[in-house]
């Protein structure tokens, strides 16, 4: 019989235009011979599920299912969940720890390795301690907390890039070369979260990796090298065509792709990270060492993000890839 997967998208943030091209991406690919899929649209107003006839179906939050047919009344609730929701409540923790409490499994991190992932500064500090790559210096701020420019500009060298500590797609993000700068970059990140993180420039390559397990063993996906016309990898360079070159595989030796990926598998295991997540480091340009930037445990996979690219180069098909993911999510919960 086919099994029932819901499918996220959505979600409260700036994001929810990506999530939705994100989850028709999963959906086209995934096997309709195989699994009923239910699109599942959250937004702060409504979870409802849109039938063929364009008719919202309210999900019970109760017990997260559907009710279909006015006649049948036909109850519909899931084997499994694919969560393709960018930013709150579905990359941060909020939709793991709901989906935990009713028993329901799902594709991406739990909710603890979610919500310490999203929250970009904290990440930072676990990954650091497991003295495998560099970080960046960097001060983190919390919205009602004092802070001084002095004291910021005394930790940190410009050039610096301010970014809201828990967002995504670089919503709210500035890259600052001046003093004058600082205070209207540290005011717009505020205006997207409530805490926000001050890091030093990097000067180097861009470097993006996938990483994916199944099956106990973990795999790593062909790096992309991100070049970006803009000043940096911001909303308009990663989601206007022709603003960035992706170049999937990227162009770096034997001796760099190795230490990316072994680098890269390493942080997901020890951030005990679940399903595909993608990480991006930035090679300095002087010294050759790789500085870890982020983990996106929710990556955008629209047609040419850079998740469908890395996969599709690795010789696999969307169709295949998505199917591994979700059989080895059931899989995982019936053992």
């Amino acid at each position: 019989m086919k099994k029932n997967i819901a499918l996220l998208a959505g979600g409260y943030s700036g994001e929810y235009v990506i999530s939705i091209q994100t989850a028709e991406t999963i959906e086209k690919s995934l096997d309709h011979n195989l699994y009923n899929i239910y699109k599942i649209i959250i937004t702060k107003d409504e979870w409802y599920y849109l039938d063929k006839k364009n008719k919202k179906i309210a999900v019970d939050k109760n017990d997260f299912s559907l009710k279909i047919g006015r006649i049948s009344g036909e109850k519909i609730k899931f084997e499994c969940v694919f969560i393709a929701m960018h930013g709150t409540p579905g990359e941060d923790g909020k939709i793991q720890g709901y989906l935990d409490m009713l028993g329901i499994p799902y594709t991406t991190c739990n909710s603890i390795v979610s919500a310490l992932t999203f929250n970009k500064s904290y990440c930072n500090k676990v990954v650091k301690s497991f003295n495998v790559v560099h970080i960046a210096n960097s001060v983190h701020l919390i919205k009602g907390e004092p802070y001084s420019m002095g004291a910021i500009l005394d930790q940190l060298k410009l050039p610096v890039f301010v970014k809201p500590n828990e967002s995504g797609s670089s919503l709210g993000v500035s890259k600052v070369k001046n003093v004058e700068e600082l205070l209207p970059a540290i005011e717009k990140a505020f205006r997207e979260d409530n805490q926000v993180l001050i890091e030093e420039f990097i000067e180097g390559r861009e470097l993006t990796i996938g990483v994916y397990r199944v099956n106990g063993y973990l795999h790593a996906l062909p790096a992309t090298e991100i070049v970006s016309k803009n000043e940096f990898f911001d909303y308009e360079a990663k989601y206007t065509p022709g603003v960035t070159n992706e170049i999937t595989p990227a162009n770096i030796d034997e001796t760099l792709k190795e230490q990316l990926e072994n680098k890269a598998m390493y942080i997901y295991r020890h951030l005990n990270c679940r399903g595909v997540v993608r990480m991006d480091f930035i090679l300095q340009r002087l010294t050759n060492k790789l500085f870890f930037l982020e983990v996106n445990t929710m990556p955008g996979q629209s047609e040419n993000s850079i998740v469908p690219q890395q996969v599709r180069a690795s010789g696999r098909t969307l169709k295949d890839f998505y199917g591994e993911l979700l059989e080895d999510c059931l899989k995982t919960h019936s053992a």
